[in-house]
């Protein structure tokens, strides 16, 4: 790996008696695709709200561009370069989803006290142009509410690549969407994240989307990276089978 992007350093978490991170250190480099696994409870998403601000850790740093950051806030997260989807997409559900993009694009633009003025010809032209990367221009009119999960799933990752972050972490993309779904929905966001830099992680509990998209895969059990490599590695792991995948030995 070429100089970091990111690095947690000597991450600890704890929720009363629960050890969310147990001493967590790990880098990543541009345009790496990781994979974020465990059972429920281990860590991951605790990691991605320390990473993006929404929780403090007791101990530890990161480290972004080789700058050591204590306690980001999730402001100061995006304006550094590191952006976040959520489980359930944060979106507002009454507008259309070319309203959605506007927002976001003001944001970019720290343009906060009013997306309005940006329903200019040069805003909207920008906003359908994100709208038509993740395939969504054709429902820019339709309102949030109307759209199926996966496209609020798809909805929700684009307004978060539409604030342009070195860094995007996904957490659980395919939560709720269908089958017949979850596969042209990842389809769609790799073929966007392809085409440039970004650094992506992405917490998921399907190991086919994670054997099929992830470069890389970091396993988490009680708090602890018990595994970080290639995927096919991982995921042969016979820790990872038996701790994450429930895969007892010689099944």
């Amino acid at each position: 790996m070429s100089e970091p992007i990111l690095e947690a350093v000597g991450l600890r978490k704890r929720f009363g008696a629960v050890v969310a991170c147990d001493d967590i250190s790990v880098a990543f480099g541009a345009g790496e695709l990781v994979g974020v696994v465990g059972p429920n409870g281990a860590g991951k998403t605790t990691f991605v709200n320390v990473v993006t601000g929404y929780v403090t850790p007791d101990a530890g740093h990161i480290r972004y561009r080789g700058r050591e950051h204590d306690a980001l806030t999730p402001r100061g997260a995006v304006a550094l370069g590191i952006a976040r989807s959520f489980q359930h997409p944060q979106l507002y559900a009454s507008l259309s989803v070319l309203e959605n993009a506007l927002i976001a694009l003001a944001v970019k633009r720290k343009e906060h006290a009013s997306w309005q003025p940006l329903k200019r010809k040069w805003a909207l032209d920008e906003g359908h142009a994100l709208l038509e990367r993740f395939a969504l221009d054709e429902v820019a009119n339709t309102e949030v509410s109307q759209l199926p999960e996966g496209r609020r799933k798809v909805l929700d990752i684009a307004l978060s690549f539409a604030l342009e972050p070195s860094v995007l972490l996904l957490d659980e993309p395919t939560s709720g969407v269908s089958a017949r779904e979850k596969f042209a929905l990842m389809d769609t966001v790799t073929g966007v994240l392809a085409q440039t830099e970004m650094t992506v992680l992405f917490i998921e509990h399907d190991m086919e989307i994670v054997e099929r998209y992830a470069h890389r895969v970091l396993a988490f059990v009680e708090g602890r990276i018990i595994a970080d490599g290639r995927s096919a590695d991982v995921l042969a792991d016979a820790r990872v089978r038996e701790l994450v995948l429930g895969i007892a030995e010689g099944a």
